[in-house]
């Protein structure tokens, strides 16, 4: 078994999303730490496409690319 080495930080969960969390858990046979880890590591993926995505618009717009068919339709 790895241990793994970083920060430890204390999450509150709303009364209605721990139940949740730990049927995944139980549903998984993964940790609550897993879980959570995977979960946030995946949003802050999607929160920093967001942010590149926003930064990348106005640059795209300007060669006419306005929406993901666009570029779908370019590449395909």
């Amino acid at each position: 078994m790895s241990h793994m080495k970083g920060s430890t930080i204390t999450v509150r969960l709303d009364d209605d999303l721990a139940p949740i969390l730990d049927e995944v858990c139980r549903r998984s046979g993964r940790t609550r730490s897993e879980v959570m880890r995977t979960a946030l590591k995946r949003h802050l993926a999607q929160l920093r496409f967001e942010q590149l995505r926003q930064r990348a618009m106005p640059f795209a717009a300007a060669h006419g690319y306005l929406t993901d068919e666009d570029v779908f339709n370019h590449i395909s």
